[in-house]
């Protein structure tokens, strides 16, 4: 009987490295499964930014609708077991093995081997399926129309969030193919709720909605109205909705909440009975970590996962509209495949210092190549051979009144998260 760690390795073995776009494998082992994918019922999203957040809350809000809610995202910040969650549990260690061993010799069975990825959408489709879950909530890993996730069948509602320029070499290079991409888990009379998207981009979704009979709806940013904000969450106004708490901060969360109460009306249109106090009640009690989150005051510290230009556009909205007037220490580590030059002109002017760490990825770019990346912002910078000692130097530089903020990878959060709230 294989344990958790053996389960672990497993997943992680170096056979199943990579990224390569197709639905082939995973249709072939889903089927050598029986198809656990057939007996369950989705809301699939896709986007550049914002798919967690998202996901999050509209997991939230059919949880406290009564329905038995899968949640399926990716990276995860502190253990593997938050991939997957039923009704806001994680999976446990032991159903983990116990899945994977049952998925072991199907997986073996595929004549070209699956990726990581695709083992482990083929894990969670089993596991959402042994727990009967009434509807899963599920976010795309890359792109949408080649992305594992996209062998089900029509969704409940297709959601399309906010199209930005990442994985570039795999989507394309222009914010319409990116979108092309994405438009893929576009099905035959599906519901779709659309992020407000630029005229050429939103018409490559208009063009798919029409080929596959999809009815479109497009979330109304005009219709957003912030009543208030603070550390511990906004209040706003959405249409007909008034007063809604939401506990993550910044614009661009409002935006996605947006889109979550157009997801709401489409899933209300297909039948499901989502009562207006499950909706208030859902968002209140998000919880989606490491985004813009407070973490301690004294000094103050601040742990995002903003990590494209993007990301890092929404996050400055977020400083300049928070933290207007504080002396920032930034504690900041970057995937060497990023544009990070753009990520880092845009926050260098917001900053007093930065602090480099090299988190932990093989894609990761070292602390002091970094730092030499830094240099011509003109900002003191110093490099600290672990997370928990850029933790540590960060507070420290800051001073008890001051304030850290961490961004430039989620894959380095999870750690800087545990290492700060031990110090509380």
């Amino acid at each position: 009987m294989m344990n958790y760690d053996e389960a672990l390795t497993y997943i992680h073995s170096v056979c199943w490295k990579g990224t390569i776009p197709g639905l082939s494998r995973t249709q072939e082992l889903l089927k050598r499964m029986g198809n656990p994918e057939r007996k369950l019922k989705f809301v699939h999203i896709a986007g550049t930014n914002g798919k967690g957040s998202t996901a999050a809350m509209t997991a939230s809000i059919l949880r406290k609708a009564g329905y038995c809610t899968g949640l399926y995202t990716s990276p995860f910040l502190f253990r593997f077991n938050e991939r997957m969650n039923v009704d806001g549990l994680d999976i446990a260690d032991q159903e983990l093995a116990e899945i994977t061993e049952f998925v072991k010799p199907h997986a073996e069975a595929v004549a070209e081997h699956p990726t990581e990825f695709e083992l482990v959408t083929a894990i969670a489709m089993e596991y959402f399926a042994r727990h009967r879950c009434d509807i899963v909530v599920l976010e795309v890993g890359l792109g949408g129309a080649l992305d594992s996730t996209n062998v089900i069948d029509p969704p409940e509602v297709a959601v399309i969030c906010n199209i930005g320029l990442d994985h570039t070499e795999i989507l394309g290079n222009t914010l319409e193919e990116v979108a092309s991409a994405k438009a893929g888990i576009i099905k035959p009379g599906c519901q779709v709720a659309l992020y407000q998207e630029a005229p050429s981009v939103d018409a490559v979704f208009e063009a798919a909605c029409k080929e596959q009979g999809a009815k479109l709806h497009r979330a109304d940013f005009e219709a957003i109205v912030p009543v208030s904000h603070g550390f511990d969450g906004q209040v706003f106004d959405y249409k007909s909705w008034k007063g809604l708490r939401l506990p993550l901060l910044g614009a661009h969360q409002l935006k996605n909440a947006a889109v979550v109460l157009t997801t709401v009306d489409c899933l209300r249109e297909r039948g499901w009975r989502i009562p207006d106090e499950a909706v208030v009640d859902g968002l209140r009690d998000v919880v989606w970590p490491g985004r813009f989150e407070l973490l301690r005051r004294n000094p103050d510290f601040i742990a995002d996962g903003g990590h494209n230009p993007q990301c890092l556009d929404a996050l400055a909205q977020n400083v300049r509209e928070y933290l207007s007037g504080r002396e920032i220490t930034a504690l900041t580590g970057v995937m060497a495949d990023k544009d990070y030059t753009q990520m880092y002109a845009t926050m260098a002017p917001l900053v007093t210092r930065f602090v480099t760490v090299t988190p932990d990825n093989p894609r990761a770019m070292a602390a002091e190549a970094l730092a030499q990346v830094l240099a011509p912002f003109g900002k003191p910078v110093t490099v600290c051979g672990s997370v928990p000692e850029g933790v540590r130097t960060a507070m420290e530089q800051a001073g008890p009144q001051g304030l850290v903020l961490s961004f430039g990878s989620l894959y380095m959060t999870g750690e800087i998260r545990k290492t700060v709230l031990e110090s509380r």
